[in-house]
């Protein structure tokens, strides 16, 4: 019987779209050929998930699990928003989420152990049974170490399923309840703001110099001299914060006040300190390009042909 390495494996999983175990059994199977795996994979009916893994994926569901002081929030997409409605589905990005809670990478957590199966080879499955092609994302994990992460799914679909996920991390000694209460208010602000950065500590030099050079070009452009155009640049780069970063944007819930001040003014209340040490927003889809359809198009082309 041949070896079967880890390098036929990931080779025959690439080539086909399978899952790591089912990929081995198939070697093991086969003693290590790779076109006679193949075409028992065919046989058993798994190399469906590999016909459909070129197709786009851009819909799908955002899962968010929280539990204390630690939160996951996980993408899951598929071809059609239909399958979001599927109850098989949901109950596997939901299950996805919850391991996402101990795990710190995506790779991780494909390779994380889900009723006796990875949850990469679970997907797999999902696929082959479902008939969509559909990818595991991204997942993002926050956790302090005392306080609470709070978790918000905006247009819920089902319990922590939705579009838009939200995670907010609040370090504290206050009680649960009331890190839930503000974590929420935030979460909500955090949704329908979308803040790019916590802080203004947070922008990276490369985001804040370019917007400074086309600051400063502009300010030249309107016929302004150099050293006014720098004091312009100066006061437009403290917009510049109040619009990306998180704790100098108003806050939703009392436009009067920034997050930041909100925060300040419950802490006050608590009689505790509170600090927002991150947040993590995943919106489904975000960045995926997706094929426009023109039917009106392709059914006048077929005519004409």
């Amino acid at each position: 019987m041949a070896d079967i390495t880890a390098a036929m494996v990931k080779q025959l999983r690439e080539s086909t779209g399978v899952g790591m175990m089912d990929a081995k059994k198939a070697l093991v199977a086969n003693d290590g050929n790779m076109d006679s795996a193949v075409d028992w994979l065919r046989t058993q009916g798994l190399s469906k998930a590999a016909k459909k893994s070129g197709r786009t994926a851009a819909e799908g569901l955002v899962c968010v699990a929280t539990e204390g002081n630690i939160g996951a929030v996980v993408e899951i997409n598929s071809e059609t928003d239909f399958v979001s409605r599927n109850e098989d589905f949901q109950n596997f990005v939901r299950n996805v989420g919850a391991v996402a809670k101990s795990v710190d990478s995506l790779d991780a957590l494909a390779a994380a152990d889900l009723d006796s199966k990875s949850v990469s080879d679970t997907l797999t499955s999902m696929i082959t049974t479902i008939g969509e092609h559909m990818t595991l994302r991204r997942m993002t994990r926050l956790n302090v170490s005392e306080g609470q992460v709070v978790g918000y799914v905006h247009g819920a679909l089902a319990d922590g399923l939705g579009k838009i996920g939200v995670l907010v991390a609040l370090e504290s000694s206050a009680s649960a309840d009331v890190l839930q209460a503000l974590g929420k208010q935030i979460a909500m602000h955090v949704a329908a703001a979308n803040p790019q950065f916590l802080d203004k500590d947070d922008v990276d030099a490369a985001t804040l110099e370019r917007e400074r050079t086309v600051l400063k070009e502009q300010a030249i452009a309107s016929g302004k001299p150099a050293e006014i155009a720098e004091k312009m640049v100066d006061g437009r780069i403290r917009k510049f914060y109040q619009e990306i970063c998180l704790t100098e944007q108003a806050f939703i819930m009392d436009t009067d006040k920034t997050v930041s001040e909100a925060i300040e003014a419950a802490a006050k209340d608590a009689g505790t300190p509170i600090k927002l040490t991150a947040f993590a927003r995943v919106q489904l889809g975000e960045g995926i390009d997706k094929k426009e359809e023109d039917f009106v198009a392709e059914v006048a082309a077929v005519a004409s042909a």
